[in-house]
């Protein structure tokens, strides 16, 4: 706050990394910088989809297991609690069915 009259124009001016463009170079800036956030957006979109798709096939090939291990019983049943909406049972006569609950820690064998 030092400074006579003319002290405090140079600092009203344009900030210095608008260089001799002036205001006319900010536009462009902005772009530049809302396409790089844009680009890594979709890059962090393209990981997760990426990771879903293999969570998908993870689950069908587990489907598929589970749907050959359990009796034509259970199928019947699972169809008729699906057609209902009532939730499925998971501790009801089931037997040593495995629940689908936690199929990264039980994940050791083959997926084949």
């Amino acid at each position: 706050m030092l400074g006579g009259p003319g002290g405090g124009e140079a600092a009203a001016g344009p900030p210095a990394w608008m260089g001799t463009q002036g205001r006319k170079g900010a536009p462009d800036l902005v772009k530049s910088h809302l396409m790089y956030a844009v680009r890594e957006e979709v890059e962090v979109l393209k990981e997760q989809i990426k990771e879903l798709i293999e969570k998908n096939s993870q689950l069908e090939q587990e489907n598929n297991l589970l749907k050959t291990l359990a009796s034509p019983e259970q199928l019947a049943q699972f169809q008729a609690q699906l057609q209902t909406g009532s939730p499925p049972a998971t501790t009801q006569s089931q037997g040593t069915t495995q629940p689908p609950a936690q199929p990264a820690s039980q994940g050791s064998g083959s997926t084949a």
